[in-house]
């Protein structure tokens, strides 16, 4: 049965000190030390850490049309941060989780000495600049304000995104690790740093927001249609991911999990629902 607990960003302090304490204690449960090579129960029900969309919704659907018949128990949590879903997963709270790409888990596990990894990428959300204030990308003009997403990758990738776009120039070399202060020619642009989460909320104080796909679907935006620019998908590195805890590669429900989810069922459910919102990538190796 599949559970959907909601988990918002106001919780991620308690969870942040939590896990710090529990990744510097010890356990003997071994369920909740991955990579320990334990075997994992598989008639139990697999847990999923996934942002609401469209990850909960993909695994909602694998839940309620294709898990069944595989043998598979699904359960999803929702989280709405980019921080709980991973910790959670290190320490054992959940199996795995779905909601980020391999640059963004490559960063979070050096910042955090994690040990997760992924197990397989899923889709493609592309990343997109918006505006309540102007309608096309010739109208953004100097002294405007332009919000970006305050995380390590995903403010190079909004970056990039400018930068390719003619709006800003960057640092030769300096690729999708760029900070603003990377950026050598603003043209008179003001930039604005948000949680990822919070940008959509911000659109009408600034003149334009570059936001994550999954948060621009659930502000009821539609990025196919109503992004200025829109990130090309042809060799994106950002597919997101199913990751895991090291050592819990080849746990029989993640392995099944994954199989289900590059199925031919969830390829046409993602390419019918999102309408090139989102995008299968199923087989792309996400690059760091």
């Amino acid at each position: 049965m599949r559970k959907n607990i909601k988990i918002t960003a106001a919780a991620a302090a308690t969870a942040a000190l939590a896990f710090g304490l529990t990744a510097c204690g010890t356990s003997s449960d071994p369920d909740t030390k991955s990579g320990t090579g334990a075997k994992a129960d598989t008639s139990k029900a697999l847990v999923v850490a996934a942002s609401p969309t469209p990850h909960a919704d993909i695994l909602g659907f694998v839940e309620k049309n294709l898990a069944k018949k595989a043998g598979l128990k699904l359960e999803v949590k929702e989280f709405t941060d980019y921080v709980l879903p991973n910790t959670a997963t290190e320490t054992g709270q959940v199996d795995a989780n779905f909601f980020q790409h391999q640059p963004y888990l490559d960063d979070f596990n050096k910042k955090n000495n994690t040990h997760l990894v992924s197990v397989g990428t899923v889709h493609l959300e592309p990343l997109g600049l918006y505006s309540k204030k102007v309608k096309d990308l010739k109208d953004i003009k100097a002294g405007q304000t332009v919000a970006v997403p305050n995380d390590t990758t995903n403010e190079g990738r909004a970056l990039q995104l400018l930068a390719e776009n003619g709006l800003i120039t960057l640092k030769d070399g300096v690729g999708t690790s760029a900070k603003l202060s990377d950026i050598t020619d603003k043209k008179g642009l003001e930039f604005k740093e948000l949680e990822a989460a919070t940008v959509p909320r911000a659109l009408d104080d600034v003149d334009a927001a570059v936001i994550n796909g999954n948060y621009a679907i659930e502000a009821d935006l539609k990025p196919a249609k109503d992004s200025l620019v829109l990130e090309k998908a042809d060799g994106n590195p950002y597919a997101n991911i199913i990751a895991v805890k090291k050592g819990n590669e080849k746990d029989a429900r993640v392995q099944k999990l994954v199989k289900l989810l590059h199925s031919d069922e969830v390829k046409k459910f993602i390419e019918d629902t999102y309408q090139g919102s989102v995008v299968p990538a199923f087989g792309t190796a996400a690059k760091s």
